[in-house]
């Protein structure tokens, strides 16, 4: 797969590169670890719904973290008919202390389901929030990084209690089947935004997980993401506004700061993350830039996707099933065996200067399309994407003239039907780089 130009980090040197790649992940492994007297959980009730599927409510304490007990109400979705009843899915997701099953939560659970043929732990309450405060979401977790600065105590950073919930929830469930005497013993972790970020975090740190699909969290090699951020859209996206109004996205250079974003950085722990994954990302998504995936991507290790839902932005509102049926993918291929397109592509230039982008897929997909989308700057969050048909093969082609001004993106889609189930993947983007005139 073409090695596309790797962005590098503005005023990087090379001693801080080193000392990024050199520092202990111990942190996050002693945390998680970590003995907890507080952890329990409790059978509530079980309910019938549609089409032979059960759901079991249980009620878990993952763990005392800072004094602060964290309690979550997790659904196991369980259909009648499973393909491999010794695996299930971990949807991790949100919500606020003492919230009830989410109908909105069980909807993508019940989604996941069905695409899976699998048991579903859907695990919200992560973080555990309102906190410190009644700080909810990005606000909270930046507190809990200044304090993690002010005073150097590794269990800080709201990433580990995230993912140790994970982690106990995959215990609970465990717990729970076994009971039932079906037991479980592989997982496949998926969630998103935050909850994507504690999925990379928990595929690193747990020997359960046997595949991984983060959702709009294309955000890997934080140092490298901001400065590139930067770049393109001349100042921090308003959507991180909560770590920038702390002073947390810069002077990388600074020890502790090195400290800190290497412990909750996801691309410090490639060497762990060599199970497979399928990245889910929106091309519309406003707090990242377009291309950020493209900063890490030939960093990874092992087996790694990707599918970009066009014009959907952080909450995946458009195309939404391709989310779900990526899922359902990742999950046939780490716990079916199903096998997945050896896919590959390579972006170009024609003679006449339009963007060229080959694939080259086996199998031959059942659809192609090239997407793409304009922007008079480098900034293509509100560009609208439009898309004309590829000649499905095993190798396909299409090329995108450039704009009298601005800027032009592209990527293609490619849909699949293998072994009866269908599912979407991705070619990287590429966009061009014109900066306007000042």
């Amino acid at each position: 797969m073409q090695m596309l130009r790797r962005v590098m980090v503005l005023g990087c040197t090379l001693a801080f590169a080193l000392s990024w790649a050199s520092q202990s992940n111990a942190g996050l492994d002693e945390y998680v670890k970590k003995p907890d007297p507080s952890y329990a959980w409790k059978y509530v009730e079980t309910k019938d719904f549609p089409d032979d599927v059960k759901v079991h409510q249980l009620s878990l304490t993952s763990q005392t973290w800072k004094d602060i007990v964290w309690t979550h109400v997790v659904s196991i979705i369980e259909p009648k008919v499973q393909l491999h009843p010794d695996a299930a899915v971990l949807y991790i997701t949100g919500g606020k202390i003492g919230d009830s099953q989410r109908q909105g939560d069980l909807a993508v659970g019940f989604a996941i389901a069905k695409n899976t043929k699998s048991r579903v732990v859907v695990l919200p309450q992560v973080p555990n929030q309102p906190l410190l405060g009644n700080k909810t979401e990005d606000t909270l977790i930046a507190e809990t990084f200044v304090r993690y600065l002010d005073t150097r105590d590794e269990e800080w950073p709201l990433l580990f209690p995230m993912v140790k919930s994970a982690i106990r929830a995959m215990d609970a469930a465990q717990a729970f089947a076994k009971e039932k005497n079906a037991p479980i013993e592989r997982f496949v972790v998926t969630g998103a935004s935050k909850r994507g970020w504690t999925t990379w975090l928990t595929g690193a740190s747990d020997p359960r997980v046997k595949a991984i699909a983060p959702m709009v969290i294309p955000t890997l090699n934080f140092p490298a993401q901001n400065a590139h951020q930067l770049e393109n859209f001349g100042k921090f996206s308003e959507q991180v506004g909560d770590y920038t109004a702390r002073g947390l996205m810069d002077r990388f250079e600074l020890p502790e700061r090195n400290r800190l974003w290497h412990m909750v950085d996801p691309l410090s722990y490639r060497d762990r993350l060599t199970m497979p994954k399928f990245q889910i990302n929106g091309t519309n998504d406003p707090y990242w830039t377009l291309d950020s995936m493209n900063i890490y991507w030939d960093e990874l290790k092992g087996p790694s996707y990707v599918v970009y839902l066009p014009n959907a932005g952080h909450g995946l509102d458009k195309n939404r099933e391709y989310a779900t049926q990526a899922i359902g993918a990742i999950y046939h291929n780490a716990i079916g065996g199903m096998a997945m397109p050896q896919l590959s592509w390579k972006h170009g230039d024609t003679d006449s200067g339009a963007l060229l982008l080959t694939v080259t897929s086996h199998p031959a997909p059942k659809s192609a399309q090239l997407w793409t989308a304009t922007s008079p700057t480098l900034d293509f969050r509100k560009s609208p994407w439009t898309a004309s048909p590829l000649k499905a093969g095993t190798t396909m082609a299409g090329d995108v003239k450039l704009p009298k001004s601005g800027n032009v993106a592209l990527l293609a889609d490619l849909e699949y039907e293998i072994d009866g189930y269908v599912f979407h993947m991705s070619t990287q983007v590429r966009q061009t780089n014109v900066k306007p005139e000042k």
